[in-house]
């Protein structure tokens, strides 16, 4: 049977088994804690030296330090005697080329029937009924079982498991709009970043296509996909489906390489993608509460070192002052949050001489930067998961899963064998949110890195402080609207610009938007409303 957190979590994976000690007892290819190294855990939990680990050397500081891009360039296998950043560290793990986990053993779950069919939901007694169904498709889309080891896994996603209904709202939401803002002066331009399958915009183009048939000839489609494999089989998929090169473009590379700018008005989609965007992970020192960045040296046999060091990366540094200037709070617990605890807890025997682990989305950061710099007029709608059940230690912490033996098992922590673990985030939606309206409302040369960040990122989070910004502090003022662009009046000609985002749960986008009608089962119940109740929604 399915899984019963298949209404919370999407791909993430079952409680754990007995099979966790797998990972913790087996090869130390897939795991940075093998049986036999022993730590002496007095030297982890104080150490005066600014590098916080047991293991760490100058032998492992003199390791070149690379990034992910470096890493995919320069090696087919996951490397050793190497230094990066984690957030270089997870994307290597995820995207390489070569060895990650999204090029050889990730798989997405697709729901039956012809291209535009799935389930019959009105077929179904109920619920259970439903999850037996998806159970039986899970064996039917191929074993997992096909080794003792981490190997290949089946996920799925709101858009593959309710097709075509969950694309048609998402269709239905974007063309609402562009008929009352830009029809029918404006092309209806769409781009999707990282499209799976393909199976969001066949749904929304044959939606376009059938019900606003005026609308589908002036629509531009634009693919943005990491993916060799997956690109191919969007370009196979959409052109078979009839959906012509002068409607659909899939652009083979990462968002974070765009170089292209759309000045026209245009909708970005980003479904279930950013969880998968790397994080970087940072500690504060107890007394004096500077952050310190973390990062790992990997070893001539492949083990794993985390250390951390002062900010010197600037990604992490705009991030951290960025968060200051919208007074946003570090995630820090309770007792570290005063002058005075801080100081008896520090002086407490053996206390951490640093503050758990954060985890913060600095490649989120970067496709804000994007968004802002190549499509200045653009709509996100950005959906993705809220939280995430069976996180590794720390402070908004990734699920870390693979599956042995047909079992999704999550393991605790992030520093395992390359490629074969699934590494995704929740996102915090509302945080998020104050961020992308601050960038947006930058002018477009100032969405880099300020040359203060370094300098602010060293402050102590809890430090009052006024933004050196000249912008002003009307950015967030009660007006759901944003300021308009230099020289671009909205499109109703009043002199006020964009609507601001607003965040919505999962349930209250499908009620506005979904025809709920086609995924009602025969006792009421709806699941594609009542399930992935920790998805939330940004337009």
């Amino acid at each position: 049977m399915l899984p019963t957190a298949l209404r919370h979590a999407g791909r993430c994976c079952r409680r754990r088994q007995d099979l966790k000690a797998y990972f913790t007892t087996s090869s130390t290819s897939w795991s940075d804690k093998p049986p036999s190294r022993k730590f002496d855990k007095e030297k982890i939990n104080y150490n005066n030296d600014i590098i916080f680990s047991a293991d760490v050397s100058k032998e492992h500081l003199a390791y070149p330090l690379l990034t992910a891009r470096d890493l995919a360039k320069t090696f087919r296998e996951p490397p050793t005697r190497v230094r990066m950043l984690v957030r270089d560290f997870i994307e290597d793990a995820l995207y390489n080329p070569h060895y990650g986990y999204f090029s050889k053993q990730a798989t997405i779950f697709t729901a039956p029937g012809e291209e535009n069919e799935g389930f019959d939901f009105n077929s179904f007694k109920n619920s259970a009924a439903f999850e037996a169904a998806v159970a039986k498709r899970y064996l039917e889309c191929g074993s997992v079982t096909e080794t003792d080891g981490p190997g290949r896994q089946i996920w799925h996603t709101p858009t593959e498991l309710f097709k075509p209904w969950y694309g048609q709202a998402i269709a239905q939401c974007l063309v609402s709009e562009y008929l009352l803002k830009y029809f029918p002066y404006e092309d209806f331009k769409i781009y999707e970043f990282g499209a799976g399958n393909g199976t969001l915009a066949l749904n929304i183009l044959d939606f376009l296509r059938a019900h606003y048939p005026e609308v589908y000839d002036r629509t531009l489609y634009t693919i943005i996909e990491i993916s060799a494999p997956l690109a191919r089989a969007q370009r196979t998929r959409l052109r078979r489906a009839g959906h012509e090169q002068r409607t659909v473009n899939i652009e083979h590379r990462s968002v974070f390489s765009w170089t292209k700018t759309e000045h026209a008005p245009c909708y970005v989609l980003a479904t279930e993608v950013v969880d998968n965007f790397a994080h970087d992970v940072i500690r504060y020192d107890v007394r004096t509460l500077e952050p310190l960045q973390g990062l790992v040296a990997v070893d001539e046999e492949g083990e794993f070192v985390p250390y951390y060091s002062k900010i010197t990366d600037p990604l992490i540094a705009s991030f951290l002052a960025l968060r200051r200037r919208l007074k946003h709070q570090p995630a820090l617990p309770w007792y570290l949050r005063s002058s005075a605890l801080r100081k008896v807890y520090a002086g407490l025997p053996l206390a951490p001489n640093l503050s758990p682990p954060e985890y913060i989305p600095t490649r989120l950061l970067s496709l804000l930067r994007v968004l802002r710099t190549h499509f200045p007029r653009h709509r996100l709608l950005l959906t993705d998961f809220s939280s995430l059940p069976d996180a590794v230690p720390g402070a908004n912490a990734p699920v870390v899963q693979t599956s042995v033996r047909g079992t999704m098992v999550p393991c605790e922590t992030i520093f395992v064998r390359q490629g074969y673990f699934d590494i995704l985030f929740p996102t915090a939606f509302e945080p998020f949110r104050d961020m992308y309206e601050y960038v947006l409302e930058r002018p477009i040369g100032c969405v880099g890195a300020d040359p203060d960040d370094l300098t602010h990122a060293r402050v102590s989070p809890l430090a009052s402080s006024t933004s050196l910004l000249s912008l002003g502090s009307h950015f967030f003022s009660p007006s759901s609207r944003r300021s308009p662009l230099d020289g671009v009046t909205s499109a109703s000609g009043l002199p006020v610009g964009e609507r601001k985002s607003s965040v919505f749960s999962h349930a209250e986008f499908l009620e506005t938007y979904g025809d709920l009608e086609k995924t009602r089962l025969k006792n009421g119940e709806n699941p594609m409303v009542a399930f992935y109740e920790n998805v939330k929604v940004l337009f």
